[in-house]
Order: C-alpha cells, then structure tokens, then sequence
C-alpha cells in the first residue's frame, strides 16, 4: 500500500527474547514455594500463552530488524482493512537467542505533505536508535521543515510512551542463531 495522506499509521513487529516473562509464566511451575507441580506445565504453558500480553519490551530483547505489518493511510481506511491482515515474513536473526515470540507496535506520522513521494516498505523502517536521538523536554526536536511529518513512535528503542507493546509468545522457545532465517505466514 503506498501511503500519502498526511496521517498515517505503521504497525510493526519483531521476533523477540524475553526469558524473564518466560520465566514467569512457565518456570514458575518448576518449584512452587518447594512443591514441585511440573505436571501442571501444559497446562500452564496453554493458558500463559493464549492471548496477547501488553507490557513494554525493551530494544535489547529485539531479535532482527522489525517487519512493516500493515500501513494505514487515516484518510481513505475502510473498515474491512482492519478485519483481517495476512502476511508473509521471514526474518534474519541478529543473535543467538531464545525466540520466546514476537512483539508488535506503531509508529503514527502527522503532516506529511499531500504530495509527498511514494513511501517504500524500505523509507519507512526505523533506523538505527543512535540516529534517532531521543527527545525530552530539554532537547525537544522542533520542524525546520513545515512539510516535515511529525512522528510517535512507540517502537521499543525508543522512549517509552504510555502505550506499551503487544507480545505474542510461543508456547516452546526456539533457539536461534545469528543470520538464521525465521518465516511464517500469519492470518
């Protein structure tokens, strides 16, 4: 989808680490308070992990470089384009890790000019975090541009907002190593 309004919506996702949550939700069962209830792992392991948790993810627990899911353009959406998404995506992991699950979140552009050029999947992933400096009240970033859009991220290396992230984790970890390929397709 080519985006060229002026506010529009990318919603991301990433393979991510999290052995603390894992942790929590799993390994607890090892030993409760001395009882030792690993009978009780598939069913912990079912109920742990079947719906989505919100929290904040930290950009140390990303695996690879994030996959754009869907763009929505705020002036021609219609209803039936937030029903169903289905996609393909193959990820490069970037370490030798655990995959606990992936994570997802948005970025939402303001003023983008009506005429803006073609916006490519490639434009409009996030850079790395050293270019995106943060900004807090002393280092506010100001336009010089008036065409220049304004951005909310709410992208895990970025400053937290109080929008938190989506974490969907698998029910078995996946051991990954650095390059590896990881796909899907997911409806």
């Amino acid at each position: 989808m080519l985006i060229s309004s002026k506010y529009c919506l990318q919603l991301y996702m990433a393979p991510v680490t999290h052995p603390d949550r894992y942790g929590e939700s799993i390994d607890f069962w090892q030993n409760v308070y001395g009882i030792n209830m690993s009978a009780m792992l598939p069913l912990a392991k079912q109920f742990a992990f079947e719906e989505p948790l919100v929290e904040s993810i930290s950009g140390e627990n990303i695996l690879t470089w994030p996959h754009v899911v869907k763009q929505l353009d705020f002036y021609t959406i219609a209803i039936d384009e937030l029903e169903s998404v289905t996609m393909r995506y193959k990820f490069r992991s970037m370490m030798r890790a655990p995959l606990h699950g992936f994570v997802f979140w948005f970025n939402v552009e303001f003023g983008w000019p009506a005429a803006s050029p073609i916006i490519t999947q490639a434009s409009v992933m996030p850079t790395a975090p050293s270019s995106n400096p943060p900004m807090d009240g002393s280092k506010r970033k100001t336009r010089t541009n008036r065409n220049e859009a304004h951005v909310l991220s709410t992208a895990p290396e970025d400053l937290p907002t109080h929008w938190q992230h989506i974490l969907c984790l698998l029910v078995l970890a996946i051991n990954v190593h650095s390059l590896l390929l990881i796909g899907w397709v997911h409806k």
